[in-house]
């Protein structure tokens, strides 16, 4: 399966996914495209050999344009699971329709709890006592999309937001490979009896 990630910072996901799945089980890493010139996910992917590109919102008329101009890139290089990263940016409706049940995203919160961005301030402004980290495909809203896979941590006397994101990110790293490694392997599928339930045969 050929991959392609968007990604708006660092690529910490990014690595994982070099590290842990990219040239293994018939898994290739083939582009990493950004919104960011300065994205250190960029620089992640070049040391790679993995193709990359920058597509600038001011350098296209419209958010529209701006992803087809992606997802041309992206159809370009043959990518078939598109991967969100980090990546910062509403996908347009017409990008998801290029790649139907083949977007997904990782997500620092267990879903549908926190939403959007901020979501471990949110979580720990809420008081909440398990964090956690989701893996889900991506549709028209924001993270509203169906669930693949979940993990959670509990931390009963979280109160500083960054530490929270550094006991998660130890999670993310390893969901979202498994994730990818599933999808790969044709291990998930969507119940008939209720699309938004995803069914993961290990």
């Amino acid at each position: 399966m050929r991959i392609a990630l968007l990604a708006s910072g660092t690529g910490t996901n990014l690595q994982a996914l070099l590290d842990e799945v990219h040239g293994r089980d018939g898994i290739t890493i083939v582009a990493v495209a950004s919104n960011r010139s300065d994205a250190t996910a960029l620089q992640r992917a070049a040391a790679a050999g993995v193709a990359t590109a920058v597509f600038r919102r001011e350098e296209h008329s419209d958010r529209d344009a701006r992803d087809r101009a992606i997802a041309d890139w992206l159809d370009e290089r043959g990518a078939e699971l598109i991967v969100l990263a980090g990546y910062m940016q509403i996908l347009s409706a017409e990008f998801l329709a290029r790649f139907p049940n083949r977007v997904i995203n990782v997500h620092p919160a267990l879903l549908p709890a926190f939403p959007g961005i901020h979501a471990v301030e949110q979580a720990v402004e809420y008081g909440v006592k398990v964090f956690g980290v989701t893996v889900h495909f991506v549709d028209g809203g924001v993270d509203t999309g169906p669930v693949i896979l979940q993990r959670a941590v509990e931390l009963p006397g979280a109160r500083d937001a960054e530490q929270v994101l550094e006991r998660l990110r130890p999670l993310e790293h390893a969901l979202l490979p498994e994730a990818v490694r599933l999808i790969a392997q044709g291990a998930v599928s969507f119940d008939p009896s209720n699309p938004r339930r995803v069914i993961v045969e290990r």
